[in-house]
């Protein structure tokens, strides 16, 4: 959903102000799109974002994350908002990170225009953004950024039973609890007790975490996850 003028509305955050102010120009100058807010730090966005409740947080990173992992963390726990970080040398390891702390893209702040663009609207259609490619959901994504083991990890399935594997399929895949409940003809409760049983299992805190452990220890087949949630 976009903002009620059918605008995707946008808060920028850099601590750069020539860099801020021409991306705003910049934005503005593009159909569809409206630059709500501008902010310097972490702390003010956080406070921008919960007055303005923008679509998409366009967020600068600095070299490292330190103090910013709690800002996303934040920002990421309003359902409405997507995080788009810019990030300078996007690699590897710093996007798996950021994903666990809910962001949606990471792009390169070289990115031309036209591809920020691309980046901003398949996030709002739900998409993750991984570089310069849209990436349709979360195994894909794992897929992409998760390196292949040298050697097959030993078989071990942490005393995880099958409906239980069933359901972290479906979270990797990137299903909320309805979606989880209606395909496995569970109750939303169900589900719920499910997943905090996998939790305690696997030593992990969240989904994204969950499809991560997941992922690296191959517990489920990403190929076919993938090729499932794509039809």
């Amino acid at each position: 959903m976009a903002g009620n003028n059918g605008r995707i509305h946008i808060l920028i955050t850099s601590e750069h102000p020539v860099f801020r102010d021409g991306l705003r120009q910049v934005l503005e100058g593009e159909t569809g799109f409206e630059v709500v807010g501008l902010a310097s730090d972490g702390s003010r966005a956080l406070r921008l974002a919960r007055k303005l409740k923008p679509d998409i947080v366009l967020f600068d990173l600095a070299a490292s994350l330190g103090a910013d992992r709690d800002t996303l963390k934040g920002l990421s726990s309003a359902p409405s908002v997507r995080i788009i970080l810019l990030s300078a040398v996007p690699d590897q390891e710093q996007v798996l990170e950021v994903l666990q702390l809910g962001v949606r893209g990471v792009i390169s702040k070289e990115s031309p225009v036209p591809l920020l663009v691309r980046c901003m609207r398949s996030v709002m259609a739900g998409q993750y953004w991984v570089g310069r490619d849209s990436v349709y959901n979360l195994a894909e994504a794992l897929r992409r950024l998760t390196p292949s083991p040298k050697s097959p990890p030993k078989a071990t399935n942490f005393g995880i039973t099958p409906r239980e594997l069933e359901v972290i399929a479906a979270v990797v895949a990137g299903g909320t609890n309805r979606v989880i409940a209606e395909k496995l003809s569970l109750s939303e409760q169900t589900v719920k007790h499910q997943l905090t049983s996998i939790f305690d299992k696997l030593g992990v805190s969240g989904r994204l975490e969950l499809a991560l452990f997941a992922t690296n220890h191959r517990l489920v087949n990403l190929d076919r996850i993938g090729q499932s949630s794509s039809h």
